[in-house]
């Protein structure tokens, strides 16, 4: 087998990160650690050791439940891992921590009494919600060549989320088990960890899928607009989650908040198979004037198609699946890119990205082909 001869021109690579790029990312993740052992002493400090093992131990089921959910979302084209490990340890660390200075400052002060249907339906939602949408944020601008769509806001709203609800889910655990033992722990238990696992990142992912959409064609101003708009939407969800404990809550959840999650799932599932006949399509467009061929664009493009080249590259062994999930990673980002290009929302950054792109690959197939 012979590689196609692109007719396009290849221009070197340009370094897809920077090494200061690299180092901050470490530092933060540093930080995110530090603060996450903080908040689990004062877990630890307020339910004692005993009660945080296991409610931390029966929080890792939800936890369980949506990371691989968000895992399965992301499939198609992968966020980096960094930056989702970032989106968790914001989520655990720094939007509980902001949660907690609050919950603390609204003790010491007394503005609203805690537990007033205001601080539940209204001030919880719009600290909470604000807490984990500055992780998304934060990622828009930091990981821009990646976070470019709907579903790259969904994943990181569901990683920020599911960090958040699991340490919240082990300060809920850990109060029931104290205050009503194992009954009102597992009653808490089946509502939060089984009934509405989800719900933080349903809230959450309003915010993220507003992200992504501005992020296509990006702009400072048109970021920040989207993320108001999406933490808006966050916080009157997860305000009418809350009112529903003092007007009826089964009401609620099956008149409001289970529809509004089916409806949510169809469009996650609707958005990944759009990702998929995008991809498809876009490398389609290279495949016209050489940079692939046709059954090229069929093993990079489809689902079947990643399925037998990935079972190729495990037949070869070596470091033939390691070269196939780069290539499977690279041609769905240049794809991405491509996108931009064909709506006109590509910038100088995006154009070179393609060729940087292009060289890459150019180069994987070619070690892919001497393995063939």
């Amino acid at each position: 087998m012979t590689s196609p001869s692109p007719s396009l021109p290849i221009v070197p690579q340009r370094p897809r990160t920077r090494a200061s790029t690299v180092v901050w990312t470490i530092i933060g993740l540093i930080l995110l650690v530090q603060l996450l052992v903080v908040v689990f002493a004062y877990l630890v400090l307020a339910l004692g050791p005993e009660l945080v093992a296991v409610s931390a131990a029966l929080a890792l089921i939800p936890l369980a439940i949506v990371l691989v959910t968000a895992t399965w979302i992301d499939a198609w084209e992968p966020e980096p891992f960094a930056a989702k490990a970032f989106a968790f340890l914001w989520g655990a660390a720094a939007a509980i921590a902001i949660a907690l200075l609050f919950d603390l400052g609204q003790h010491f002060f007394t503005l609203i009494p805690e537990d007033s249907v205001f601080s539940a339906v209204v001030r919880a939602p719009l600290v909470e919600e604000s807490a984990k949408g500055a992780a998304l944020l934060i990622l828009v601008f930091a990981v821009r060549h990646t976070f470019d769509g709907p579903i790259d806001g969904i994943v990181y709203a569901a990683f920020t989320a599911g960090g958040f609800a699991f340490v919240e889910n082990i300060q809920y655990f850990g109060l029931a088990l104290l205050d009503g033992g194992a009954n009102e722990a597992a009653s808490v238990f089946v509502l939060r960890a089984l009934f509405s696992p989800f719900a933080h990142v349903l809230f959450t992912s309003c915010t993220g899928f507003a992200l992504g959409l501005a992020a296509r064609r990006r702009g400072v101003l048109r970021i920040f607009g989207a993320f108001l708009l999406g933490l808006l939407v966050a916080v009157m969800l997860h305000s009418v989650w809350n009112f529903a404990g003092y007007v009826g809550f089964w009401g609620v959840y099956v008149f409001f908040e289970l529809p509004v999650f089916i409806g949510a799932v169809i469009a996650v599932v609707l958005l990944r198979v759009r990702e998929q006949h995008l991809t498809r399509d876009r490398l389609d467009d290279y495949g016209r004037v050489g940079w692939f061929t046709p059954n090229e664009v069929a093993l990079y493009g489809t689902r079947a198609g990643r399925r037998r080249v990935r079972a190729w590259a495990k037949s070869c062994g070596g470091e033939a699946p390691a070269l196939v999930r780069r290539m499977v990673r690279d041609t769905t980002r240049l794809a991405m890119d491509r996108q931009r290009v064909v709506k006109g929302w590509a910038d100088a950054d995006t154009r070179a990205e393609e060729s940087a792109m292009l060289a890459q690959i150019a180069a994987l197939r070619s070690r892919l082909y001497s393995i063939g």
